[in-house]
């Protein structure tokens, strides 16, 4: 028995086979590896392994890769070498190590060999400032690389039936990461499968880890800072490992720092790494929040608007309020607009806008609508000189004033003019048509549902009044103004949001940058449905134009909405970042499948059964996608009604407190 000094680092597969100077390679019958000397010196001597006996039948994809033959060996290990002399002619070598291979490496199970790779790999590959923290888990789950295209990487692996820590499982929606020497690569794992299509409840388990590839983690430079970038420039080859995301690289690739920088959650994957927005990126390229009702869809919004709020507080934010609930998350920063309080003149509706109202929703009648056309500047005229005598024919002839011009009118000069119209024998206006288009106008603005459209404040020329009040301006520590269209009749609804998207983009354009607008649209498919023989065209082109343009200018649009597939995908494919929760509809889940790269494109597979408060969020506004968590809310921020105390009105006279209300409503 002698030591002949060699040290080499452990196979995990077995040992590679490596000859002595002047000597030959036999297998004795009992597995064992003799070597044959040519002469009485012993050369250098390698350790050489018996054939590795496969796992169950196994196919090609599912032998494990060799490790790369780069691999330096451990400084700290040694390999001993029992050598004993059986004849003049021959020796036989035993390889063995400090209990990590048996002496027969074949019998060594597949997890171990995988473990012992990867220690070798990562003390080979490994720099100082690469080496695993104290949060880092120690016996992280190895796998091999056995195929990678352009976008995806198939993993081989063990999996332990016995292992209940989480941490150390592979997961769908976890990330991964793959050495490479030059960086480590970044993978979202979208599918796990066993290699044999079945499950050993006795022994360990091979499986396939299928990840798209997201991006890479490079160490900078004479620094221990990480750096990630989206895309690959290095891809992974054949036998690479893989293993658990290191937590260090996990807060590289999502604690976004900087001033626009804002936390709204944290990683399902890993609690401890914070989920960050660039606040900027998210409002300057839009953005949108879709989910199923209880999905915590609300929760999500009145997060994301405090911080954009903390973030940027000369933004102005318009909150389209359908259901009266955001009043109670912003109590000390907005101002509320309802029915009782708004002020919105029927004069700065254009001539689209005005018909819509007119005619309660319903398609108006051509010949009325081209008879407004005319009628309309006529009264603007009347009203600007300031006029006594009505005449339609002097007022035509006067300035270029439009029927969708802002210019102030009277109701009672329209009537007069139509009234005109009427008694002339020569009038190019059919009679009938007149008569019709008046009742209609008197039905309306004798309604008090619609007094916030024809009181008698509305006759003066107050748009700045009524914008400043609408767009905070100035804002007095109030940047947020709620407008609740609960009580608003249906029948206005589409053509007051677009009276308000357009004069929003109006304003921001000739302030010239100094204001800025977000627009908040819940149940945004009501106001831009997919279906262009629904809705309004108006409100649809005013959404649009903020969509398309208002980036350049200062006005930004964030859509809400639990039914995607009812949106306008042209306007929705504008909004460059999306926090997507729990969608159960497949139409609604393949909008959001066609919005997110082809990298992350399956992960959109598990967004049916993601948990409350749980997104999958992806776009500018974000490093990479992630699957997370919101963060809870402090009460003061949760959304929803203001309500009294329902014991005091329960009982008779509380029912008649309900009628009372509703008919309060409809008188003037």
């Amino acid at each position: 028995m002698f030591d002949n000094g060699v040290k080499s680092a452990p196979n995990p597969v077995g040992f590679a086979s490596a000859g002595m100077a002047g000597s030959a390679v036999e297998t004795s019958s009992n597995g064992m590896t003799s070597l044959t000397a040519a002469s009485a010196q012993p050369a250098s001597v390698q350790p050489v392994s018996t054939q590795q006996a496969p796992l169950s039948a196994p196919s090609p994809v599912q032998q494990l890769a060799p490790v790369p033959s780069t691999i330096e060996p451990n400084p700290h290990e040694t390999m001993p070498t029992e050598i004993s002399a059986q004849s003049n002619s021959h020796t036989q070598v035993t390889p063995f190590t400090n209990n990590s291979h048996p002496a027969n490496a074949s019998t060594a199970p597949l997890s171990e060999k995988l473990a012992n790779a990867a220690s070798v790999t990562n003390l080979a590959e490994a720099r100082a400032d690469e080496k695993r923290d104290g949060e880092q888990n120690k016996n992280r789950a190895m796998g091999y690389v056995i195929s990678c295209d352009g976008s995806r990487a198939i993993i081989q692996t063990v999996a332990d039936h016995v292992t209940e820590n989480d941490t150390t499982q592979w997961a769908i929606g976890r990330l991964i990461s793959i050495n490479t020497g030059k960086s480590r690569i970044v993978g979202l794992i979208y599918k796990i499968e066993s290699s044999l299509k079945s499950w050993d409840t006795e022994d360990e388990n091979a499986i396939i880890v299928h990840t798209e590839l997201q991006g890479e983690v490079f160490d900078a430079d004479g620094t221990n800072d990480a750096i990630f970038k989206k895309g690959i420039s290095n891809y992974p080859h054949a036998g690479a490992i893989a293993h658990k995301i290191r937590v260090n690289d996990l807060k590289t690739i999502y604690e976004k720092t900087g001033r626009s920088c804002a936390s709204v959650g944290q990683l399902s994957q890993d609690s401890s790494v914070s989920a960050n927005i660039n606040v900027d990126e998210l409002i300057s390229k839009h953005f949108a929040i879709l989910g199923s009702t209880g999905s915590g869809k609300s929760s999500a919004t009145s997060l994301i608007l405090h911080r954009i709020q903390e973030n940027s507080p000369d933004l102005r934010i318009l909150i389209l309020d359908p259901h009266n609930e955001y009043s109670r998350g912003f109590r000390d920063t907005s101002v509320t607009i309802d029915m009782n309080t708004l002020d919105l003149p029927h004069w700065m509706f254009q001539l689209d806008e005005f018909a819509e109202v007119l005619f309660r929703g319903n398609p108006p009648i051509i010949a009325e609508r081209d008879a407004l056309r005319e009628l309309i500047p006529a009264a603007k005229a009347l009203y600007s000189q300031h006029q006594e005598t009505v005449s339609i024919r002097k007022a035509a002839k006067t300035g270029t004033t439009t029927a969708d011009s802002p210019v102030p009118y009277k109701i009672s000069d329209l009537l007069a003019v139509m009234e005109e119209q009427i008694g002339l024998l020569d009038s190019t206006m059919d009679r009938a048509t007149l008569k019709s288009l008046k009742n209609r106008i008197e039905s309306l603005s004798n309604d008090p549902r619609f007094r916030f459209m024809f009181s008698s404040r509305m006759i003066t020329d107050n748009a700045m009044e009524t914008l400043g009040r609408i767009f905070r301006i100035p804002a007095e520590g109030k940047p947020i103004s709620i407008l609740q269209m609960a009580d608003i009749p249906s029948e206005v609804v589409s053509s007051l949001v677009s009276v308000i998207c357009r004069m929003a983009f109006d304003l921001t354009l000739s302030s010239a940058g100094r204001l800025k607008v977000l627009v908040v649209c819940e149940e945004a498919h009501r106001y831009i449905p997919d279906d262009k023989s629904l809705g309004f065209a108006p409100t649809r082109q005013s959404i649009a134009r903020i969509a398309k343009e208002g980036r350049k200018y200062g006005t930004y649009l964030c859509i809400i909405s639990q039914r995607p597939g009812e949106l306008d995908a042209t306007i929705l494919s504008q909004c460059s970042t999306v926090f997507s929760l729990r969608l159960s509809n497949e139409i609604d889940q393949d909008i959001v499948r066609k919005a997110i790269s082809a990298s992350s494109a399956s992960t959109i597979s598990f967004l049916s059964s993601i948990g409350n408060r749980e997104a999958i969020a992806f776009g500018e506004g974000l490093a990479t996608p992630m699957r997370m968590r919101f963060s809870s809310l402090p009460d003061e921020w949760l959304l929803g009604h203001e309500r009294e105390d329902v014991a005091d009105n329960l009982g008779d006279d509380g029912m008649v407190n309900v009628l009372t209300q509703w008919k309060r409503t409809y008188q003037s």
